[in-house]
């Protein structure tokens, strides 16, 4: 993918920087461009080999419509719950590599469910806590809006999440309890039967 001096990318872990210079630089007797970001957040300089951006998954920031996009993945009520802890930060650290913001909130849900009824390790913490920077740094950029207002909807799409798995595993578990109950009245009707039967005769 190419990037013009100016462009906003994403650079996985790091968050939203700028392309200030595209050069060449000769290491080693071999020769590569190299882009020069910027990172917003904390004003350092990264330098990223050209030939290495689909590996390290340097992105072009997300769009507005993507934005809404976004929030809607928020407050889905879908949230990805291992109770295994090796395989959940394994899971979880593998999607905030990728760099996709859609992965990330995957992440933020998540951890941010978990938080609500047990105390994150933490390792997780700073994962959720880098989540959710990263994300709300982002979409502020993008829309030009405060980070607070941004953080604000970000909570309210959460909190909305929570309570829509919150009413669909109560209708799950009223599903299945109705499902137990059938087979037990099907099984008075042969008795029944065959009393009207008796009757009968």
């Amino acid at each position: 993918m190419g990037f013009k001096i100016g462009d906003k990318v994403i650079y996985p872990n790091h968050g939203l920087g700028v392309v200030e210079k595209v050069e060449e630089k000769t290491i080693l007797g071999t020769t590569c461009g190299f882009f020069h970001l910027r990172i917003l957040s904390n004003e350092t300089t990264v330098l990223v080999p050209v030939a290495n951006v689909d590996n390290v998954g340097l992105r072009r920031a997300i769009t507005d419509e993507e934005v809404e996009r976004l929030f809607m993945l928020l407050g889905d009520g879908k949230i990805d719950n291992h109770q295994n802890w090796k395989g959940r930060f394994k899971d979880n650290s593998d999607k905030m590599r990728t760099g996709s913001i859609y992965d990330m909130a995957d992440v933020l849900k998540s951890l941010t469910f978990l938080a609500k009824s047990k105390s994150l390790s933490f390792r997780e913490k700073r994962m959720l806590d880098r989540a959710k920077a990263l994300i709300i740094s982002e979409i502020s950029e993008v829309m030009q809006t405060t980070a607070q207002a941004i953080e604000d909807r970000v909570n309210e799409a959460l909190e909305k999440c929570f309570m829509t798995k919150a009413r669909n595993t109560q209708r799950a578990v009223a599903r299945a309890a109705t499902a137990k109950a059938a087979p037990a009245k099907a099984a008075v009707v042969p008795v029944v039967t065959k009393q009207r039967q008796a009757r009968a005769s």
